[in-house]
């Protein structure tokens, strides 16, 4: 078997740039590199390329192409949908609702407006890292103005009933924000089916470049206001200030494009390679267990406790696999993972615990040689430690 090594199983992390996004970017660099603000030649053909990748990415999501909002990353968009729509609407209420499975991003604003004087309730999920519609209702007041849920979990893949969560916010004229990071390119989603008020997404996750995302702001929702958290020259409708990068903007919107065309493909690619996965390490070894819901998942994603084995210590013993013990943007890597430790993990099972995440590059002969290798090196280190699941050594 000919195979290049290490092989890379953490594209939830991030992903390779799909070279069909390379190829589109390189004349963004050197030849066309005007300002997209700049009223010349230059100026307007890259004023092109960023309108013309707005709509390609507005098409993936069947969303129009004025709701789409240029930002850094998945990060700040978020930050942008708290913070933004903290400041513009506190004289309405500061009842926030999110969720302890949040990535760090979400999690951490929250935390922030916190401490500014807004009320947020992080909901507890159930054992499958699952927020209920029926939480949700328990915890509306009066005074909630946002409603705040991640799509598919970032590290257990989860994915959360978003459509029906908007449907009850909407009802109530809650404004609800989605964390879709994980979710697009990962499963289809046409914001006018689900019809959330706002959403989050990032090209890294979906083969284009790093240091680019976008904010859905719905339009056909009822009205409401989002302030500014970056200050400047007023671009992106004056939400989102400063020069546009237009290469990575038409990467983003070519890694859209190719997705439009090929989602099916890769859905049925990530289902083949996660299934051989999941079946094969389960066969082959005892006290293992799967996290996260077993069909309400993202189709890429794999996340298992392995009793007897130090995560941490298998990602040393295993250089030619690089897979993760969770989310590579947490803050709180001294401490518990917060999203194990919300399904019940116990602080024995959250450091035998670890990620894979297959993506549209890895092929099958890959999938069978990290299989293996993990059946492999998991089974030497419970004979060395003389493994007992009851007395739970990690």
């Amino acid at each position: 078997m000919n195979l290049n090594l290490p092989i890379y199983l953490d594209n939830n992390s991030t992903t390779q740039v799909d070279a069909r996004v390379v190829t589109a970017m390189i004349p963004y660099f050197n030849e066309k590199f005007g300002n997209y603000s700049s009223k010349h030649k230059f100026g307007y053909e890259a004023y092109s390329a960023v309108e013309y990748s707005r709509e390609k990415i507005a098409n993936l999501i069947n969303a129009n192409p004025n709701e789409i909002i240029f930002t850094s990353g998945a990060t700040e968009s978020i930050n942008l949908a708290h913070i933004g729509f903290a400041l513009a609407n506190q004289n309405k209420g500061n009842h926030i609702i999110s969720s302890l499975v949040e990535h760090s991003a979400s999690y951490e604003s929250l935390l922030f407006l916190s401490k500014s004087g807004f009320d947020v309730t992080f909901l507890k999920p159930d054992s499958f890292g699952k927020i209920s519609l029926e939480d949700v209702i328990k915890n509306v007041r009066k005074d909630t103005i946002l409603v705040s849920l991640i799509y598919a979990n970032n590290e257990i893949g989860t994915i959360n009933d978003i459509k029906l969560i908007a449907e009850f916010c909407n009802s109530e004229k809650i404004v609800f924000h989605t964390d879709a990071t994980q979710a697009v390119g990962k499963i289809k989603i046409d914001v006018r089916e689900l019809n959330p008020s706002m959403m989050s997404f990032a090209s890294h996750k979906i083969y284009g470049p790093k240091g680019i995302g976008a904010l859905f702001i719905n339009k056909n929702s009822f009205k409401f206001n989002l302030s500014p958290i970056i200050f400047g020259g007023n671009q992106e409708n004056s939400l989102r200030s400063g020069t546009l990068n237009v290469p990575a903007i038409v990467g983003f919107g070519e890694a859209c494009s190719i997705l439009l065309n090929e989602l099916s493909n890769d859905i049925i690619h990530y289902k083949k390679l996660s299934d051989y996965m999941r079946k094969n390490l389960i066969a082959n070894l005892n006290d293992i267990k799967l996290n996260g819901h077993f069909t309400d998942r993202i189709p890429n994603n794999l996340n298992f406790t392995v009793y007897g084995v130090n995560a941490n210590d298998l990602i040393l013993k295993t250089p030619e696999v690089c897979f993760s013990t969770g989310s590579a943007c947490s803050s709180e890597m001294d401490k518990p993972n917060r999203i194990y430790k919300s399904i019940g993990l116990t602080d024995d099972e959250v450091k035998s615990t670890f990620r894979i995440a297959v993506g549209r590059f890895n092929t099958f002969e890959e999938i069978e040689f990290a299989t293996n290798k993990l059946i492999s090196v998991i089974s030497l280190i419970r004979e060395k430690s003389h493994f007992n699941k009851q007395s739970m050594l990690v």
